[in-house]
């Protein structure tokens, strides 16, 4: 099958098994509290974030509570999410420079975005398609792992698969690949023992043979 051709089955499989919906495992309300929340999931489960910043975001209300925030007191407040020294240090940097840069909005390009603390490209593109709607491609670790079993690309750098990513899957595809290959990877191809046999899109995987 050529490239193209198993590129769009790849893709239509995937829409009928978890829908076409742009949809966020986070829970939000407003941009910053999807930054935090993003932030936040680094190295921690969507499940364990949702739990932290239900209590979180009732004690802090707005991007002024955080940019005024102590540290340690925020630590505790977070501790449970992993490496919460970086995330309390980041998460108040970056709530001082929306505060002071940007008059207390989150940006909306990719530029400014990165010069936030704690803030990559997979963070930026959480933001960008889920409050800006400006599609982009958010490499996670499932993203990384399954999109090389699949053979979607040979790369192995999280910003060297993105880019190689939208040479092959149409832009309209793009927010929700994300949300689709992280369900297929919780559910299905896992890191370890990946369930093959399951799997719809075995038959299509260059990886099939685990």
């Amino acid at each position: 099958m050529r490239v193209a051709k198993r590129t769009k089955e790849i893709l239509s499989r995937l829409d009928t098994a978890y829908g076409t919906e742009d949809r966020c495992g986070l829970d939000y309300e407003t941009d910053w509290q999807l930054l935090f929340a993003t932030e936040l999931s680094a190295q921690c489960t969507d499940a364990r974030v949702n739990i932290v910043t239900k209590e979180l975001f009732q004690k802090y209300k707005s991007i002024e509570d955080f940019a005024a925030a102590d540290l340690g007191e925020l630590e505790e407040d977070i501790r449970s999410t992993g490496f919460y020294h970086n995330k309390a240090k980041n998460i108040i940097s970056g709530a001082q420079d929306i505060m002071h840069k940007f008059g207390g909005k989150v940006p909306d390009n990719m530029e400014d975005l990165l010069t936030l603390a704690g803030v990559g490209r997979k963070t930026a593109n959480v933001l960008l398609g889920h409050i800006y709607k400006t599609p982009g491609i958010v490499v996670d670790t499932h993203v990384k792992r399954i999109s090389g079993r699949l053979g979607l690309t040979k790369e192995t750098d999280p910003e060297k698969i993105e880019f190689d990513l939208y040479k092959k899957i149409p832009k309209e595809n793009w927010i929700r690949y994300n949300f689709q290959i992280i369900t297929l990877g919780r559910e299905i191809c896992t890191a370890r023992s990946p369930k093959c046999g399951e799997c719809f899109l075995r038959d299509l995987c260059k990886a099939r043979e685990c």
